[in-house]
């Protein structure tokens, strides 16, 4: 083997990892291809065949790293530029970063998702050579600086060191850039290779390998920037977040196998019969016996009773729920009502929310990193603030609005608590435009009648909300009691309140 092909031992021991992951989240025929089921005792190649092709695939994987990728990127991270901001370069990256037409957040999400499903991704900022004088001829040029997304089986050996303050930087990084079939026996690699000094590139094909360009590197440090979905605890590798669901999801698959195969023998009974008997199973079929035949000698038929099915199904709802606890996304993905105490709920989603803060975190970081490398290419002083979403929406709106419902039609004596417990509701239900107008409305309903106590006056709000009775607010106004006004009136909605039925 090339040296240029040489794996680091890293590389080799999660290979087959990054493969099943891949095939985890493709799904389709990818999975299929994988060859993931396994194989009964003395089951021959063409019934094997024939029961991956029949067996059905629950993709819980993609579902799960698209969900992580929606609550992410549910609202942009927010960017300013500072000084940066009349690079004359800045505005064609932003929209097309990666010179395939692929804006900035396009990118990033793309490559999460990927760092979601193998357990990280490299990112280059890389920029072609250019012989222009200034950096508006570059751009005239089409030369400026442009990301490259490698996955991690792509990316063969790399190498860090401590510095003496103590940090570790990356000092070497060999990647293959592209495969090409030249033809139909000859299969082309294109390798790069960078140092802190030097960018080499090679050419691999049936095992002999040519470099063909070596230049100084100009920035003096390698431009890539790992990105990992969670870290761990070797430099260059990352946690997927599939390292548990894909084999749970493997073991669903075997038992949906099982599942075809208990239906398909129940609805087909298996005939049994000796050799000399002449019959066959089916519509319409005809069964000819000896008339001395022995009675414990005929043919029947052997059916299953299909009692396995329902533990087979339990068994996939109890590896459904583990992948629910595994991603905390129980309250997210339940498919059932959800029967969790309300402190059960709260507690899953703080966890889920902690989780998509830490994938945010790291998001955040590498853009940082980026816009560094894209300055260092631009020969311009980094100057720019990147701010992703630290904490996200997860909330339970129908138990919330039922909860302040409740509280409403308490009977609280409070005109403080009803009002905000009012304003709650109008956040649950109402958009930005209609929502300031509402918290108006809801403060301006706070007209006074009258003092209530010596701390407390009576409002509006307190009649419509059926908290006094109509002859408390009476006395407080002056005016007479009536028959019947020692009871609370039934809270008005969508009315304003009415003092002439007191």
């Amino acid at each position: 083997m090339a040296d240029i092909e040489y794996t680091t031992p890293e590389y080799d021991n999660h290979k087959e990892s990054w493969e099943f992951y891949l095939r985890s989240y493709m799904g389709g025929q990818d999975y299929r291809d994988g060859s993931f089921l396994t194989k009964y005792v003395n089951e021959d190649a063409d019934s094997y065949g024939r029961r991956i092709d029949l067996t059905a695939m629950d993709n819980h994987c993609k579902n799960i790293v698209h969900i992580y990728s929606s609550f992410l990127w549910r609202v942009p991270p927010t960017r300013s530029f500072n000084s940066l901001a009349n690079n004359v370069a800045l505005e064609p990256f932003l929209k097309d970063c990666d010179l395939d037409g692929r804006s900035l957040n396009t990118f990033m999400r793309e490559a999460q998702v990927w760092a979601s499903v193998y357990g990280n991704v490299w990112v280059m900022v890389d920029k072609p050579k250019s012989n222009a004088g200034t950096k508006a001829e570059e751009l005239a040029q089409e030369i400026r600086p442009y990301l490259t997304l490698f996955t991690p089986e792509n990316v063969f050996d790399w190498k860090y060191e401590r510095t003496p303050s103590g940090r570790f930087k990356l000092v070497y990084l060999k990647v293959r850039e592209s495969i090409q079939h030249v033809s139909d026996t000859e299969v082309e690699a294109h390798y790069k290779v960078w140092t802190e000094d030097t960018i080499e590139s090679y050419i691999s094909s049936n095992g002999k390998e040519k470099k063909v360009d070596t230049m100084d590197n100009p920035l003096g440090r390698i431009p890539a920037v790992f990105l990992p979905a969670q870290r761990s605890v070797t430099r260059g590798i990352g946690i997927s977040d599939l390292s548990d669901v894909a084999y749970m999801q493997r073991a669903i698959y075997q038992e949906l196998s099982e599942i075809e195969q208990l239906i398909r023998i129940s609805n087909h009974p298996t005939l049994v019969k000796t050799f000399g008997t002449d019959a066959s199973a089916g519509a319409g079929s005809v069964i000819n016996l000896p008339d001395d035949m022995d009675q414990g000698l005929k043919p029947y038929q052997m059916q299953p009773s299909g009692q396995n099915l329902d533990a087979v199904r339990a068994s996939i709802t109890d590896k459904v729920e583990a992948i629910n606890r595994m991603t905390h996304m129980g309250a997210v993905r339940g498919t059932t009502a959800v029967t969790a105490s309300g402190v059960a709920l709260q507690t899953e989603f703080q966890m889920l929310n902690s989780k998509l803060s830490e994938k945010a975190d790291i998001l955040e970081l590498a853009e940082e990193q980026l816009f560094t490398l894209f300055c260092d290419w631009q020969d311009v002083t980094p100057d720019v603030e990147i701010s992703y979403p630290d904490s996200f929406d997860l909330r339970d709106y129908d138990k919330e609005l039922t909860f302040l419902q409740q509280i409403r039609a308490s009977g609280v004596r409070s005109v403080t608590l009803m009002q905000n417990i009012d304003m709650q509701i109008a956040d649950l239900v109402l958009d930005d435009e209609a929502l300031a107008k509402a918290h108006t409305e809801i403060e301006e309903s706070t007209a006074v009648l009258g003092d209530f106590s010596d701390k407390t006056q009576i409002y509006s709000y307190h009649i419509d909300a059926g908290v006094v009775t109509p002859n408390e607010v009476r006395e407080k106004i002056g005016l007479e009691q009536v028959e019947g006004g020692d009871v609370l009136i039934e809270p008005k909605e969508d009315e304003g309140s009415d003092l002439g039925q007191f």
